[in-house]
């Protein structure tokens, strides 16, 4: 499975920043920017939500809540559940980050995607990762603070002050100016897109340059990088578990299903990374690398599974007898019969 060209990019932004990483003014610029940016972000996220949309989903409020409980219960659990792991297999500042990670929202684009990819419930992917990413505005900074807030996880009142205004008010404001701004941001996506992404990589370069500065990265050994991807393997292999025989104990049908397992198993790295930038500061850098490494795992296999998927739809497909060619059976038998 190729790896995905964004990722190259957010892999080439770390190099940039660990050889000419950010110092001084530079450092205060860089800051100034990405503070913006992520502002612009949300903005953005603001903008692109249609409110008739997400209306329109709660039609199908048992799955979205599924989803949610799934992102914001389940998989912080499994978060808690790591720190049983530190110091043998994690140290104190990853485990910090594999915490965060499972706080975080899920996506939006790649969830819909795979959910096309394996004949799922397209509809509801939509609602269902939009409504996750507006309630992660609120849940993941409330998370944060009650279990990363003891546990030096940078979080205070002043952090969730600059949650809600450097990403809830940018939000809101988009979602006001929608009626007038909403056909532009429609038009101009794949620009926007773009616009989205480079934020995302100063953040990425801003985060890492501070970390290189702070000398931080001499708390990260191959060793534990290899522990931190054998755990984020697991989480992941029981969050695709959970999310599709969960579903099946629940009754969800194989289209839902499929739409429970792709939203309620991933987290956003788009989401993610600007709130730990807010939420720890100088310390996002180590924050963020579990995220980044679980965001290019979960789409690996998440591939593989929507193939899959689809051709196990496609299967069915084709074994199941057409009702059009049932009907005319039925009716020749009937003729004959008569």
């Amino acid at each position: 499975m190729p790896i995905d060209p964004y990722i190259l990019l957010l892999l080439a932004t770390v190099g940039v920043a660990a050889l000419l990483p950010a110092r001084g003014t530079a450092a205060d610029v860089a800051s100034g920017a990405s503070t913006a940016a992520i502002a612009v972000l949300f903005f953005l996220y603001g903008a692109r939500l249609s409110t008739r949309e997400a209306l329109d989903g709660l039609r199908h409020w048992r799955l979205h809540v599924t989803v949610l409980a799934a992102t914001f219960v389940v998989f912080p659990l499994l978060g808690l559940a790591a720190r049983g792991l530190v110091p043998v297999i994690l140290t104190h500042p990853l485990h910090q980050g594999l915490l965060f990670l499972t706080l975080v929202p899920s996506t939006v684009q790649s969830s819909i995607a795979f959910t096309s990819m394996a004949r799922g419930n397209v509809p509801a992917a939509i609602c269902a990762g939009s409504f996750s990413s507006l309630v992660g505005i609120i849940a993941t900074p409330l998370l944060a603070a009650s279990l990363l807030g003891g546990s030096g996880g940078g979080f205070s009142a002043d952090s969730l002050l600059r949650i809600v205004l450097q990403l809830l008010v940018p939000f809101l404001a988009g979602q006001l100016l929608r009626r007038w701004i909403g056909g532009l941001v429609t038009r101009h996506r794949k620009v926007l897109g773009l616009v989205d992404r480079g934020s995302i990589l100063l953040v990425v370069y801003t985060a890492f340059s501070q970390g290189m500065v702070q000398g931080i990265w001499h708390q990260v050994s191959p060793v534990r990088l290899a522990g931190l991807l054998v755990v984020e393997a697991v989480v992941l292999t029981v969050m695709l578990l959970v999310t599709w025989y969960g579903g099946k104990a629940m009754g969800f049908g194989r289209e839902d299903r499929i739409t429970l397992q792709f939203a309620g198993s991933k987290k956003s790295l788009a989401s993610g990374l600007p709130m730990a930038s807010v939420l720890f500061g100088a310390h996002a850098s180590l924050a963020v690398l579990p995220l980044m490494l679980f965001h290019q795992m979960q789409l690996m296999v998440c591939a593989v599974i929507a193939k899959r998927r689809s051709r196990d739809s496609r299967t069915e497909e084709v074994s199941a007898p057409e009702p059009a060619a049932a009907s005319r059976t039925a009716a020749g038998t009937g003729t004959r019969s008569g």
